[in-house]
Order: C-alpha cells, then sequence, then structure tokens
C-alpha cells in the first residue's frame, strides 16, 4: 500500500519535472509575443479617469481569462483531430491585427484634431460607450494574441504526451494573463504612486524627487506604449504571415525578418482598410 502511494508520488513528481521543462521551452519561444501583447495591452488599458483605471483592467483580465479558457481547450482538440485549421485560424487573426494597426497608424496621421466644442460633446455623450468599446476591442486583440501564445506554446509540446500538453499550455496561458496585466496595473498606476510618495514625504527628499519623476514619467511612457503598441500588432500579424505561408517563409531569408514582418502588417492592412472603407462607403450611398 505505502509503496503504491510512493510510486504514485514519484510519477507525479516526474510528470512535473517533464511539465517544468516544456514550460520553461514555451516560455522561451512565447517571450516575444508576450513583449508585443504587454505592449498592446498596456496602451489599450490607459486614457481612462484614474478612478476607472484599475476597474477597466480589471474587466480586460476577466475577459483575457475567459479567452484562454476558450482558446485553451479548443486548441488542443483542434490539434488532435483537425490540425490543419490551426494555420487558417492564424492567418484570420493575423487580417484583424493588421487592419487595426494600420487603421491606428492613419488616424495619427490623416484625422485632424477634434475642437473644444466637439471634445466636450464626445465625453458628455460617450464616455461610458468609449470606455465599452475600448474594453471590447482589447479583449478582441487578447483573443488573437492569446491564440498566437497558445499555439506557440502547444508547438513545443507535440512531441510529448497529451497530459503534458495540457497541463504546459494551461501553464503559459496562466503566466501570460497574470504577468502581463499585472505590470500593465503597475504602469497605469505609476502617476498616482507618484502622488503618494511626493504627499507622504512632505515633497521633500529623494522619495519626493522619485515620485515626481513617476508622475511625469506616465505620459511619456503612454505615448511610448501607443507607439510601441501599433508597431507590435503589425509586427505580430506580419510574423503570423511569414510562419504560415511557405512563400514569404523562403522570403524571409532574403529580406530581414524585423523588415518584412513589419512591411507585410502594414501592407495587409492598407489593403484590408481600403476595403472596409470601400465596402462602407458603398453601402453608405445605397
Amino acid at each position: 500500500m505505502a509503496s503504491g502511494i510512493f510510486a504514485i508520488f514519484d510519477d507525479i513528481a516526474a510528470l512535473m519535472d517533464d511539465v517544468a521543462v516544456t514550460s520553461k521551452i514555451a516560455g522561451q519561444k512565447t517571450a516575444a509575443i508576450l513583449g508585443d501583447d504587454l505592449a498592446v495591452n498596456a496602451e489599450k488599458a490607459t486614457g481612462f479617469l484614474s478612478s476607472r483605471e484599475l476597474p477597466v483592467l480589471w474587466a480586460i483580465t476577466k475577459g483575457s481569462f475567459l479567452n484562454k479558457l476558450i482558446i485553451v481547450p479548443i486548441a488542443i482538440l483542434l490539434n488532435v483531430f483537425f490540425p490543419v485549421v490551426i494555420k487558417y485560424i492564424l492567418l484570420a487573426g493575423g487580417c484583424y491585427l493588421a487592419f487595426e494597426g494600420v487603421e491606428k497608424v492613419i488616424e495619427y496621421l490623416f484625422h485632424r484634431a477634434k475642437t473644444g466644442h466637439e471634445v466636450i460633446e464626445e465625453r458628455e455623450e460617450d464616455a461610458a460607450v468609449v470606455e465599452k468599446k475600448k474594453i471590447r476591442s482589447a479583449v478582441t486583440t487578447d483573443f488573437i494574441l492569446s491564440i498566437e501564445i497558445v499555439i506557440i506554446a502547444l508547438g513545443t509540446t507535440l512531441n510529448q504526451p497529451l497530459t503534458i500538453q495540457i497541463l504546459t499550455v494551461a501553464i503559459i496561458a496562466l503566466v501570460a494573463t497574470i504577468g502581463v496585466y499585472g505590470i500593465v496595473a503597475l504602469i497605469v498606476r505609476m502617476d498616482d504612486t507618484g502622488y503618494k510618495l511626493i504627499r507622504t514625504s512632505n515633497n521633500k527628499g529623494f522619495t519626493a524627487k522619485f515620485g515626481h519623476l513617476l508622475v511625469r514619467a506616465l505620459p511619456i511612457v503612454i505615448k511610448g506604449l501607443g507607439v510601441v503598441g501599433t508597431v507590435a500588432l503589425l509586427m505580430v500579424s506580419g510574423g503570423i504571415f511569414v510562419h504560415n505561408i511557405d512563400f514569404f517563409h523562403h522570403l524571409a531569408e532574403k529580406v530581414p525578418s524585423l523588415v518584412l514582418e513589419l512591411g507585410l502588417g502594414l501592407g495587409i492592412g492598407l489593403v484590408l482598410v481600403a476595403l472596409y472603407t470601400g465596402v462602407k462607403s458603398i453601402f453608405k450611398k445605397g
């Protein structure tokens, strides 16, 4: 009886060792996409009133957990029974990310700044609507990036038993969500932390100076994340096409991968935005 229990413990320990090894490899493989995920979601979780930042971030985090709960079992089942469809899901997600990235670029370059009364009207009329839209957009983008993370993590365990595949992918999904949104929470609360440091130190000494630094740094960090997040969307999109379409994959041997991925994301996004704009204008005329 005792020997049977110890044998079970040995099996569990061996399983955990295997999962630890595969999780480490999967973590290394997904590190780049996690960095992109952080940049994209940090940019999407900012721009709200201080009192709404954490509730909005919590809403996005819950959406991210739900995304993982949907994606992980479906990805594993598809990998077992119908693996070819995963490629097309990734390509569809790449199109969405390219479209969203190019939309941001166009809005920054060509949309005029709103006048004072337009901004006031927008804030009065659409504050709650804008918040819901940003949350929905963030959760949708997280869904696409989560698919990429889960598929990459799953790809590192294809030669392993199904149990190890499930545990490894589940761990990566959990760490990705907690890690990414934990860091985002720290970023969006930089200014509040700074104000508290200034207040508790009576605006004197090193603590106060550090508090002022945090307050001044937040707008710069947010703007930087906006740029990095947009570039990340385009590069993740381009990377999906490079890794899943043979023509682009072979082209990557001649063109630097960063240039190719960014160029592909931008080019495909421009085509999709043009198509969307054209279809939209046709329906408006009709």
